[in-house]
């Protein structure tokens, strides 16, 4: 452990009783909704909500990309998000002309990625909803993007995400721990997925991990591992670079836990240098310029950028200045273990046609 981090942990354990008084008011909340005080809306209608009890890193963004594919091929879909550090307000429908500054950018990252179905932002969920099958006739299903707190909206199908190394068992409220919602709330999910983890976990590790969840006889448990795909340029998803191990990168990221892909990085090329961003940065030509003259003092002749998915839909706005640059994008992937991928398919799928319109012939 380095100074950096015993200097954070430390810092974090003196906030011991903000972090009280946040798990406080948070429980209050909870009982609230749960005794009916505040009220929940339910819709007739089929929405699947992905989230988590802590802040980030858990792999949201692909688990709604795996059900986007999933499910596109049946039923006429929709996702909304919260839009986080977008510059509108309220309800956004995403169309030719959006951008990241728009919807957000993870919303803009479905939204190129699946240009065929209806993204959308809204603060407010339980506003969004009735925008979006407003503007959206004929509307299947909706896809709720980090919603799982916001209890304002009854989700019929609830999946919770909690990191294997940072099960949220073993966390603790905000700002001390990484919680934002109490562990009694995972109860209120149907499928929890526990991500991130080793690609060879043992049977015996994964049965630990369950007996620490301690799920309800009615919850469903599954395990994910990241897969990542072949780089593809930015402005030519067509010119791929496949990495090798003597290739010299610098990964350019602004998301919340990037550990896993240095990881990946240090076990795939020779050397790679780190250009570090907080999760969702704005990216401003400052920021370029840095990147470019960081990128020119590597000597390799076989050297690269690359950056993630989220943050490259808040590159590509700047065309000019990184039109001369190899700069590619690492897509990244849930793949589910234990030969379980069918068993969580059938699921979700079961879930959407039970609905009578939506049926599948």
């Amino acid at each position: 452990m380095n100074f950096n981090t015993l200097f954070l942990k430390s810092f974090r354990v003196l906030l011991l009783p903000i972090a009280i008084l946040y798990g406080l008011v948070i429980y209050l909340r909870n009982r609230l909704y749960d005794k009916e005080y505040l009220k929940s809306a339910s819709f007739n209608f089929p929405i699947i909500c992905v989230g988590n009890l802590a802040v980030g890193g858990t792999g949201k963004s692909p688990m709604v990309e795996y059900l986007i594919r999933l499910l596109k091929p049946h039923y006429k879909l929709g996702t909304l998000s919260r839009g986080y550090k977008r510059k509108t307000r309220d309800y956004v429908l995403a169309n030719a002309y959006t951008t990241a500054i728009d919807i957000g950018d993870e919303p803009m990252q479905f939204h190129k990625k699946f240009p065929d179905i209806a993204v959308a932002s809204c603060e407010e969920r339980i506003v969004g909803i009735p925008h979006l099958l407003q503007d959206v006739p004929g509307l299947q299903a909706i896809i709720l993007d980090d919603a799982f707190q916001h209890r304002m909206v009854r989700a019929g199908l609830n999946i919770l995400l909690t990191e294997c190394n940072n099960l949220y068992p073993h966390d603790f409220f905000l700002p001390t721990g990484d919680l934002r919602d109490e562990w009694s709330s995972a109860r209120r999910a149907q499928v929890i997925i526990v991500t991130k983890c080793p690609y060879d976990l043992s049977a015996e590790a994964k049965q630990k991990i369950i007996r620490s969840l301690n799920p309800a006889a009615t919850q469903k448990v599954f395990f994910t591992t990241i897969e990542y795909g072949t780089p593809y340029h930015i402005f030519n998803a067509g010119d791929e670079w496949l990495l090798t191990p003597r290739d010299e990168v610098l990964l350019v990221c602004g998301i919340a836990n990037p550990k896993p892909l240095k990881e990946y990085l240090h076990e795939k090329t020779h050397t790679y240098y780190q250009q570090d961003y907080s999760d969702h940065h704005i990216f401003s030509i400052d920021d370029l310029n840095d990147i470019r003259r960081r990128f020119d003092e590597i000597p390799a002749r076989d050297k690269l950028i690359l950056t993630t998915e989220k943050d490259a839909v808040r590159l590509v706005k700047f065309t000019e200045q990184l039109a001369s640059l190899p700069l590619y994008v690492l897509p990244i992937r849930h793949y589910f273990l234990f030969d379980e991928t069918e068993q969580f398919n059938e699921l979700v799928l079961r879930f959407v046609q039970n609905f009578p319109f939506n049926n599948i012939t």
